[in-house]
């Protein structure tokens, strides 16, 4: 996995991509220069930036081993981005072996890395699809029949919808996909706020964001919550990251969770 799959030609490198910075953040290889300056620019603006990344994806492993506990044995990754250590599908299928993932993004890279890696797996894919159209996701997901969508299934979201800037159009992915799922499943979320960030700092991000290929559009826990109405909130509800089902005191950030600037929660359609 560290060793990067060639660059795809549509690929421009004339702008940093978050996808990217993240995966430099978890100490992935597919990045490049313009994404590592803008990723060393973040850290300069708030230096706690790694650990944010890295508690987003711990919380995404806890989340999918919960579904596991459920019984839930089919995942649905929206804007799933570049592969790295911890995929769902290692998660999943390390606890459960017939777990099925099908990964969803839209960068060509990410696309490219996680057909690579999942060669050989006959129960996890990815399709190259924009999260700004569901409707087009599900007729794919139809079409490809590795998930039954009409069985239970975990929908994960993660750090992707502070990615869309208006909120009607994040309301509507996350309404028209959880609405095509049957009782039973579960929708995961995380998603960044400005809380706990001084308006200095969240100011200089949002510039920094701007200049990206995906500018950034974070928001507050009230409007993070609206995501999950109708849905039963399981325990511990809407909370820092850091707080969503902790597995030890060690867990990073869960003495000041204030400083992971983010919220998750899990959420059960009846």
């Amino acid at each position: 996995m560290n060793t990067p799959t060639p660059l795809p030609e549509d690929v421009s490198l004339d702008h940093p991509n978050p996808a990217r910075m993240y995966d430099l953040f978890l100490g992935g290889h597919h990045n490049f220069e313009v994404d590592r300056r803008a990723a060393e620019a973040a850290i300069q603006i708030y230096p706690d930036f790694p650990l944010v990344m890295r508690t987003n994806r711990a919380f995404l492993r806890r989340a999918v081993q919960f579904l596991i506990a459920q019984g839930i044995e089919q995942f649905l990754d929206i804007g799933s981005g570049i592969p790295t250590v911890g995929n769902v599908h290692e998660v999943a299928q390390n606890a459960s072996p017939e777990a099925r993932v099908v990964y969803v993004d839209t960068d060509p890279i990410a696309v490219a890395q996680s057909t690579a890696i999942l060669q050989g797996n006959p129960r996890a894919t990815i399709l190259q699809a924009n999260a700004r159209e569901p409707e087009r996701i599900l007729r794919q997901l139809e079409d490809q029949r590795l998930l039954n969508l009409d069985q239970p299934l975990g929908l994960l979201v993660v750090f992707l919808l502070h990615f869309v800037s208006d909120d009607q159009e994040a309301q509507n992915i996350v309404r028209t996909l959880r609405d095509a799922l049957p009782s039973g499943s579960y929708l995961v979320i995380s998603h960044g706020t400005y809380e706990g960030m001084s308006s200095e700092a969240s100011e200089q991000m949002g510039r920094l964001y701007s200049r990206t290929t995906d500018p950034v559009t974070p928001r507050p826990r009230t409007q993070i919550a609206r995501f999950f109405d109708g849905l039963e909130l399981i325990d511990p509800g809407l909370v820092y990251v850091p707080l969503w089902r902790p597995e030890g005191p060690d867990d990073l950030l869960l003495d000041e969770p204030t400083r992971c600037v983010s919220f998750a929660g899990v959420g059960r359609k009846r």
